[in-house]
């Protein structure tokens, strides 16, 4: 009896949960999409249970809904694009925010999948000159990715019309409803978007280079209270991760993609599957400093007020995900 005891204080103490506790609910807020599939793998398989940990998922209409709401504690955690960290740390978020933002990335997650997708009869960047072309929004998330997608086409600012339509899947609706000329999407809705007809025109990492897109982010207040279930939520995601990479559970993997996106066949699971484990997701969620770089670079040219900016380390920290590896 002693020895149990000593061993349940020790679990106890290390921060590890202690058999037939009850499960913490993390509340975490996403885009939807497949880049969630990690996510869904981990409660699929346990992973987060195995961690004491159960995450209730909320889809965001925006990255304004997601980092207002975010900011103030509603959410405990945000997968979102490391631009809009950014952004609302240096005072250049698309929407006010009551206190001053302590977030942080504490891991990588992809390369953005960013495409440009585009109506059938356009067949080139000159073709966009006068026309409307949908961002989440304008002062954040990849709206600078699309400004110098179009720049490196030829087209100059005033060229075209940039419109708020909300997040990827709003944005994606509203594309294949003929109210918008193009769009950035993510995949697989770009995928989707090709099977419905629409074109893509081009990719973002063809134009930039090395670029960091989603991260898991969080303030740092809350992380520093949180510490075992942070680290929790970053084991067991990576743990999910390396599920989706096992090859020998691809049928499984893809029935489950197949079961949380609208309108995903067998078909179009396969080369998902494909684009998302091929040059998408980082593979141990680690975070590409260099593409930070590329992602300072963009809002040093287009964010607002003017600021240079250059230190990627302000905006992470990776102790939570390092104790998450061991």
């Amino acid at each position: 009896m002693r020895t149990s005891t000593t061993l349940l204080l020790a679990l106890a103490l290390l921060g590890v949960p202690l058999p037939g506790a009850a499960l913490e609910t993390l509340q975490v807020i996403v885009f939807p999409g497949g880049f969630n599939w990690p996510i869904w793998a981990a409660q699929e398989r346990g992973f987060f249970a195995r961690d004491g940990l159960e995450v209730e998922l909320t889809p965001t209409p925006s990255s304004v809904f997601q980092l207002t709401n975010l900011i103030e504690g509603k959410f405990d955690i945000g997968m979102t694009a490391i631009d809009n960290v950014i952004a609302y740390q240096e005072g250049q978020g698309e929407a006010p925010v009551s206190g001053t933002p302590d977030l942080f990335a504490f891991m990588g997650g992809d390369n953005g999948f960013l495409r440009l997708v585009v109506q059938p009869e356009i067949t080139g960047y000159a073709e966009l000159r006068g026309k409307a072309l949908s961002v989440d929004a304008l002062t954040t998330g990849y709206a600078f990715v699309l400004r110098k997608m179009l720049e490196r086409g030829g087209l100059r600012e005033g060229d075209y019309t940039l419109v708020r339509a909300g997040g990827v899947l709003q944005r994606f609706e509203a594309l294949k409803e003929k109210k918008h000329s193009g769009t950035l999407l993510i995949t697989p809705f770009e995928i989707l978007a090709e099977s419905a007809g629409l074109r893509r025109l081009g990719n973002a990492v063809d134009v930039l280079g090395r670029y960091q897109g989603l991260v898991g982010a969080a303030r740092r207040s809350w992380a520093q209270t949180h510490q075992r279930q942070l680290v929790g939520y970053i084991r067991a995601y990576r743990a999910g991760l390396a599920w989706l990479y096992d090859r020998a559970n691809a049928p499984e993997a893809l029935a489950l993609l197949q079961k949380n996106v609208r309108g995903m066949t067998a078909e179009l699971a396969a080369r998902t599957y494909d684009v998302l484990l091929g040059r998408g997701f980082e593979p141990d969620a680690a975070l590409d400093v260099e593409g930070i770089r590329t992602v300072l670079a963009l809002r040093s040219q287009y964010g607002r007020p003017p600021k240079e900016l250059t230190d990627p380390a302000r905006y992470y920290d990776l102790s939570y995900y390092d104790r998450a590896r061991r």
